[in-house]
């Protein structure tokens, strides 16, 4: 299975996209995950403020990204985790806006990375009450994983996308996408950006 991609999972500090504090990416290719890379990241100034409710659901603090280097440094690691590969993230819409308003709050350049949902993906393959990430992860027969940790939603998003691949008989991803009725989506960069590229 020629199957090559990378799986992206973000948690924020607060409501709000801009908020990154922390990130997790697991590298795909020929259908196994053969690189995962995480860390903590500094959220921009102005919307570093962690919210009770964002603490209780993934567990980080304040203290703990203190020392972590903020977006606009991160942003490059990121990028040559992932390179020109297909992101992937479980409920991609929030995971691609956290990267357009992190990029926004800081002045960097967004990466016009193409992506796929996992959430869409596996509307189509399974049929389950709720596809949250951890009854999705499930059906797809990964082990049990410590939901809300960065690095262990996006492995688990890979893992489910392989599984979604397998079924449909798709050996990469714009096969899997057309096989399931999705699209391979692009994260828009403005028209102001472009012309300066």
């Amino acid at each position: 299975m020629a199957l090559d991609f990378t799986a992206i999972d973000f948690e924020t500090a607060n409501s709000h996209g801009a908020s990154a504090c922390a990130v997790g990416l697991a590298r795909v290719r020929n259908g196994r995950v053969v690189a995962t890379a995480a860390w903590l990241i500094k959220p921009p100034q102005g919307y570093d403020h962690f919210a009770p409710i964002n603490i209780g659901i993934h567990g980080i603090r304040p203290g703990d990204v203190a020392n972590a280097p903020d977006w606009s440094a991160q942003l490059a690691r990121l990028k040559a985790f992932a390179g020109d590969d297909v992101l992937v993230a479980h409920n991609a819409g929030f995971d691609m806006s956290v990267l357009r308003r992190a990029c926004a709050a800081t002045g960097d350049d967004c990466p016009s990375f193409r992506y796929l949902c996992s959430v869409q993906m596996s509307r189509k393959t399974y049929t389950l009450d709720s596809y949250r990430l951890p009854l999705v992860a499930a059906e797809a027969g990964c082990s049990p994983f410590a939901h809300h940790d960065a690095l262990a939603d996006a492995v688990a998003c890979a893992e489910i996308t392989i599984d979604c691949a397998r079924r449909a008989g798709a050996d990469d991803v714009f096969a899997l996408a057309a096989a399931l009725g999705v699209r391979v989506a692009q994260i828009e960069v403005p028209a102001a950006a472009r012309a300066v590229a």
